[in-house]
């Protein structure tokens, strides 16, 4: 039983969640991205279907689909699947259109396909479609990857087609439009709580995550909330689903093994120091709707129960004047920087902690696999001087991070932070791959790859905090 979901001998890409009515099951299919240096005879390449009850144990097999990211839909018994094809001559990118009567067998019509219209739309992208049907009009709406004919090359978009036999599409103008982005709008998602309608895409221009945005209407305008994101980049492509009761939002955590950018150092430093893959194991939040209409994301409570056992918590100081009691340890650090190692991280654990902090520290937070001086590990910083949480890896710990990280920041989320108030903290570990929660709200995720085997740590700089309710579980 795995918290991450990872494909054997291959990397999990896009997710398209389907929910089974009738079976009570949700069938993830997902691009298949095989090993670069795997050559077994079971390659099967395209759609795979992973089916779970849980989110924690999946049966996977192929669906006999070739191609990108798409859309499922069931209509008066029959499922229509919708999804993409790249031509090379010439290079184009087409929707298209296969159907089934018992979900096993797929059979496409090809005369269904189409692409961009080359007048509303730019001839070079145009994919992941998503249909849904719009009760307002009275017709099916197809959201797609797109670029508009725009001046500028800031024209990536989440294109809109609309059809009544879900067989002849028009063209419309863009769903949304904002001219942020040098590339389409990825895997376009849609979905309804209460009064608000939350649109959902994936970019890799001008930051690399999933970007969420929210309206009254499916007219617009679409709002951008405060934080626009789910996690950090580490999380991408990612799709939402609902079983009726709770909606999760499904993407992939990228491994760092294959070099695919070609600019990755020549001296090996460990896969931390490498480039990110495209695809690599499944991660899955749960979307929490807050009174303001604004999206939040937690852990669904089945993996959270997955590592439920309290291991041993030892916590020694190192440097600075720490107060230790029982499961609290708090220290005030004013001009220095204070360290405190913990216990042992096991291979698959959650660690929790709830932390305060007063005045204004330059950073303060958690270190993982960290050695017994408190040098290389993992930091995940909370930076009140720039309402940031900082992922640091041991690579910024010497010299050479300066090869490959010519600026301060590694990876952040953005967070407001103030004096005070509890930050309820939950780190998943599971081998490599690492997810954290803040307060039922903000997710990081990451991997932690060169290093293993390792201690926990806490530390504040230039200030005072407290660590509270600290527990490993495992």
């Amino acid at each position: 039983m795995k918290l991450f979901y990872t494909a054997e001998n291959a990397k999990i890409g896009d997710v398209i969640p389907y929910y089974n009515e009738e079976e009570k099951k949700f069938d993830l299919f997902y691009l298949k991205n095989w090993n670069a240096d795997y050559k077994g005879s079971d390659i099967v390449y395209g759609w795979h279907r992973l089916t779970t009850a849980d989110l924690l144990e999946f049966k996977e097999q192929p669906s006999g689909i070739h191609g990108g990211t798409g859309s499922i839909i069931k209509v008066d018994g029959v499922y229509h699947m919708f999804y993409c094809t790249f031509e090379d001559n010439p290079q184009r990118q087409y929707v298209r259109h296969a159907v089934s009567s018992d979900y096993e067998q797929w059979t496409d019509i090809p005369e269904h396909q189409f692409t961009a219209d080359g007048e509303i739309y730019a001839l070079t992208d145009w994919r992941d479609p998503y249909v849904f049907w719009n009760e307002e009009e009275n017709k099916w709406w197809m959201l797609l990857s797109a670029r508009e004919n725009a001046p500028t090359e800031r024209n990536g978009c989440v294109g809109l087609c609309v059809s009544e036999d879900l067989i002849h599409w028009d063209y419309r103008k863009p769903l949304y439009a904002p001219a942020i982005h040098q590339s389409a709008h990825e895997c376009p998602d849609l979905f309804k709580i209460g009064d608000w309608y939350y649109l959902v895409y994936s970019n890799y221009t001008d930051g690399f995550c999933t970007y969420y945005r929210m309206s009254r209407s499916l007219n617009g305008p679409w709002l951008r909330p405060e934080v626009d994101t789910f996690d950090g980049r580490a999380f991408y492509a990612a799709k939402t689903g609902t079983d009726g009761e709770n909606r999760y939002i499904f993407g992939w955590n990228p491994t760092r093994r294959e070099n695919g950018w070609k600019i990755d150092p020549p001296t090996d430093l460990g896969s931390d120091y490498r480039t990110w893959d495209w695809g690599g194991a499944m991660v899955v939040h749960k979307i929490l709707q807050n009174p303001d209409g604004t999206l939040g994301v937690t852990v669904p409570d089945t993996v959270a129960s997955v590592v439920q056992n309290p291991q041993s918590v030892e916590l020694k100081p190192l440097r600075g004047e720490w107060n230790v009691v029982g499961n609290t340890a708090s220290v005030i650090s004013e001009g220095g920087y204070a360290s405190l190692l913990g216990s042992k991280l096991p291979e698959l654990c959650c660690l929790e902690a709830t932390i305060r902090y007063t005045g204004k520290p330059t950073r303060f937070g958690i270190a993982l696999q960290v050695d017994e001086k408190f040098a290389e590990g993992y930091y995940l910083c909370f930076e009140p001087w720039f309402n940031r949480l900082e992922f640091r890896s041991g690579l910024r710990m010497y010299e050479a991070g300066g090869m490959m990280f010519p600026y301060a920041v590694e990876m952040e989320r953005p967070i407001a932070l103030m004096p005070d108030t509890p930050y309820q903290i939950k780190i998943f570990i599971e081998e490599s791959v690492m997810v954290m929660y803040i307060n039922d709200q903000t997710a990081f995720s990451s991997r932690l790859y060169n290093y293993k085997g390792r201690q926990f740590g806490l530390f504040v700089s230039d200030g005072a905090a407290e660590f509270s309710s600290i527990r490993l579980l495992g």
